[in-house]
This record gives C-alpha cells, structure tokens and sequence, in this order.
C-alpha cells in the first residue's frame, strides 16, 4: 500500500501571505487531502533581517481564514517540530559535519570583500559572478592553520559534474550542471544560521516529507538538492513545480502594490472561497474551468498532471463576479447566512450608526429579509452599506407637506400604494411592481408617472437618486413600505 503523503508549505516570513503563496499553499493542501495526508506549515525564518515581526503568526491566520489550514504547523505543533527552521539550528549544524567529514563541503574563508571583489570583476566582463571555489582546494592543514587564526568562516558544498535527471511532476524530464554555471554554494553562513538549500533538504528529510510542490523559480535549483541528497546519502521526495502567477497583462504580480495580500481582500469582505476559486480557475490542474468551484470539488477534481508549465494569468476585475457566486452560496446556506447576519449588523452600525439608526431595522428577520432578498444582486456584503441603500438603514423624515410638493395626489398615491401591499405581500417582484405602479397612477390624477415615482422615492428613502423605486419596495418589503408611507403621510 501507497504511503500517505507529506506535503509542506514554506513560507519566508519577510512580509504577509499573497496571492502567489496562497496558490502554493492550496495545491499542497489539495494535493494532501485528495490522498489523505498531511499538509505541513513550515515557517522558513533563516533571513533574520528581512524577517517581519508577526508575518509567521499572521500567515498561519491567512491559511485558516482561506480555509486550508495546515496539520502541524508551529501553531499546532506535530511529531516532526518545531516547525520553524530558527529553532532547528543544531539539526543543520550537524547535517554540515556530517557533510564536512565525507568531503562533500568544506570551509571557505573568504572575506566579504573578496567575495565582492570577484563580484565587480565578474560584472566588468560582462559574465554571471561566482564563487571561483578557491577555497575547495584547501589543505587539511591549511583549513586547521585558518582555524587557529579564528578566521570566520562559511560551509559551501561541493557541487560535482554528471548530475542525474529527474523526472518534475509539472515539467517533465529536468536536469540542470549547476557546477558548470555556479560556484560552490554557501550551505551554512558564519552565524551559524543555514542557507535555503541545506535547511530545505535536512527538513524534508527529518519531516518525511515525500512531495515538494513550490514556485517554478526553485526548478533550476533542484539537481542542486538532489546533489545535497545524495551527498547525505537520503532518498530524495518527488518534486513538481508549479508555474508563476501574474497579472493578466503578464507583469509579475507586485508585493509593493499592497493589494495581493490576504490581508487586504479579507478587510474588504472578500469571500475566501471566491479567491480559491479564482486563482485556480485562472491557472491549470484541472480538467476543465468551472467558476463557483467550491473547495470540495476542488479537492476531488485536482489533478497535479494537468498543471501545465505556462502562467497562469489572474484578473482581479472579475473578483467581483467571484465573490457574487459564493456569496450566493452563503446567503443560500443557513449556517452561514446567520454569521452574514451578525457582520451586516455590525457593518450598518459602523457605518449608519450616527445617523440615528432605528433598532428595528437591525433586527436579525429584516437584515436576514435583505439578504435574502438583494441575493444574486450584491458582489459583496459591503455593497449593502453603501449610498445607494443606505435607504435600508435610515428611515427617512418626510412629512406629508414635502409630498405634496411634488405631487397633490400624495394622499391618494399613499392610499393606493398601501393597499397594493397588502394585495402584493407574498409575491413581490420588480417587473411585477413596475406594472402595478404604472396601473396605480392611471388611477389617480396625477399627470405624470415620473412624479408618481419621486414622490414614492422620497417617502420610501427620502433621496432624489437611487435604485428603481420598484427595486427599493421589493427590498424594504410590504411591512417596512407600508410603514414609511403611513409615517410620511401622518408627519
């Protein structure tokens, strides 16, 4: 029987999950859960000075919020911890003896100026700089003179010729002479801290991890692991590599923008589904794109061979769209309509909450009546606090006088109205208002139709401009309309 795998999810915490680390992150959960097993959170904080304080926690917040969250991870913990790699030093440090005994890496003790110096001089020759191995050739007796000095020093690997192909689960046959283009890799810096190629090895290993899915710019640096592998003598895991995620012009997907990040979408009221969706439908692993793609599908219709090797191309603009389709979803789910509920209450607070709000329109079966009615009509919850419904929340101040203002059949317009309320109550629809109100002022004596709507607009809302009057009857309902007309015409 097959073992279970063991994915893992490597972030650098030097900033806040984005839209590209989420991608990742999901094709691991996937991956993970379509086989029933483990998706792993590994906190790569090696960087100290690009680390940010609170990105680590703040990631592992992300993935729970999108609803993919890791099965140890260091918040959870797990048999295979700590899950940062800062806590895992002495792991590496040995790994590094265990590599410097058999002569696979040895110590450089080249300085930082000489290092820049064969940096400059590479440049000024038009040519890719790189480490020119000068202390590969060290004696024993030399390093041990070097020592005795207490010179600083570095771990590099001894990269070797002939590297072995290996087959990418997303590319295919790959295979990279990375000691033809590269000097020896620094493996473990002075500080003691390791370098990504030593630390992901010793951790894949130690952490059973048995498939690698990460971004396509780690490809070329494979055969390198698969050097570091074999130099501790360790089957290697099977690797794939996914292609990049871009803005659908092709430009890279920008981190300075601001507005990738997880952060930014859940602030805005973004559906955490609608951005699974969006950034698997803009990609590829599955047979087919399908919008409103929920996350169990997702899990049963992934396929990690059908993840081609071009970008995938992500347009924002159709985000909205997305979310209009989960929120459908939530709306439509019990469960889920009732937390809905709790967050437009609160929403309509922050934002109404000066304007003296009537506590009956915060009450849970006419904000839950909203929903249900404005479902299919809104992309996202907050579209419901914004100016053109601020009607649902304040009730106007209209007095009789102001109606007759515009049209001396307010009375009658009232009278009329509220009695197609009380025909009307169980089967409101806009096409079916629209004609009801054209029949109503015919009616009446007022002239013209256009006055019949204003007066309506202004005792229902109290505005000038907005949705269609027959669009704002069917949203308030026929208690609420009946309830600012009877208002309106007694003020």
């Amino acid at each position: 029987m097959a073992r279970a795998p063991r994915v893992r999810f490597g972030p650098s915490p030097t900033g806040f999950l984005h839209l590209g680390g989420l991608r990742t992150a999901l094709c691991n959960f996937l991956f993970a859960r379509q086989r029933r097993g483990t998706f792993v959170l590994r906190v790569e904080d090696t960087d100290r000075a690009r680390a940010v304080p609170g990105a680590a926690e703040a990631i592992e917040e992300m993935l729970d919020w999108a609803g993919i969250p890791p099965d140890e991870s260091p918040r959870r913990g797990g048999p295979f911890g700590p899950y940062r790699q800062s806590l895992r030093l002495e792991l590496y440090r040995g790994a590094s003896e265990v590599l410097l005994a058999s002569g696979t890496a040895y110590r450089c003790f080249c300085t930082p100026q000489r290092l820049e110096l064969l940096k400059k001089e590479a440049l000024r020759s038009q040519q890719t700089p790189r480490y020119d191995n000068r202390c590969r050739h060290l004696t024993p007796r030399e390093v041990a003179e070097k020592l005795s000095q207490g010179l600083d020093w570095v771990v590099r690997f001894r990269l070797e010729t002939g590297v072995e192909p290996f087959q990418d689960m997303v590319y295919g046959w790959n295979k990279h002479e990375v000691a033809e283009v590269e000097g020896d890799p620094v493996i473990l810096k002075g500080d003691g801290f390791p370098t990504y190629h030593l630390a992901n090895v010793v951790d894949d290993h130690y952490m059973g991890i048995t498939h690698v899915l990460r971004g396509t710019e780690w490809l070329t640096s494979t055969s390198k692991h698969l050097l570091l592998y074999k130099a501790f003598g360790w089957d290697p895991p099977q690797f794939g590599h996914l292609p990049l995620l871009l803005n659908k012009d092709g430009s890279k997907l920008s981190k300075r923008q601001g507005d990738i990040f997880l952060e930014r979408f859940a602030r805005d009221g973004c559906l955490p589904e609608a951005l699974l969706d969006i950034i698997t439908n803009c990609g590829s692993g599955f047979a087919e794109k399908q919008m409103g793609r929920t996350l169990e599908e997702m899990i049963s219709q992934f396929e990690i061979g059908r993840v081609t090797t071009h970008s995938a191309l992500l347009d924002l603009e159709q985000l909205p769209e997305y979310n209009r389709i989960h929120l459908i979803r939530h709306i439509e789910n019990e469960q889920l309509r009732q937390e809905l509920v709790r967050e437009l209450q609160l929403l309509v607070e922050h934002v109404y909450g000066d304007q003296q709000v009537d506590p009956e329109v915060l009450e849970k079966e006419y904000v839950e009546r909203v929903l249900l009615l404005r479902k299919g009509h809104i992309s996202f919850l907050k579209n419901l606090v914004s100016p053109d419904y601020s009607y649902l929340w304040v009730r106007p101040l209209v007095s009789r006088e102001q109606l007759q203002t515009i049209s001396a059949e307010a009375d009658e317009i009232g009278t009329l109205v509220l009695g197609l309320m009380a025909r009307q109550a169980a089967a409101l629809t806009v096409e079916g208002l629209n004609k009801e109100l054209r029949s109503l002022q015919n009616q009446t004596k007022e002239p013209k139709y256009s006055n019949v709507m204003k007066l309506l607009r202004l005792a229902l809302s109290g505005q000038q401009h907005g949705p269609s009057v027959a669009e704002m009857m069917v949203t308030l309902g026929p208690r609420e309309v009946c309830g600012r007309m009877h208002r309106a015409l007694s003020s």
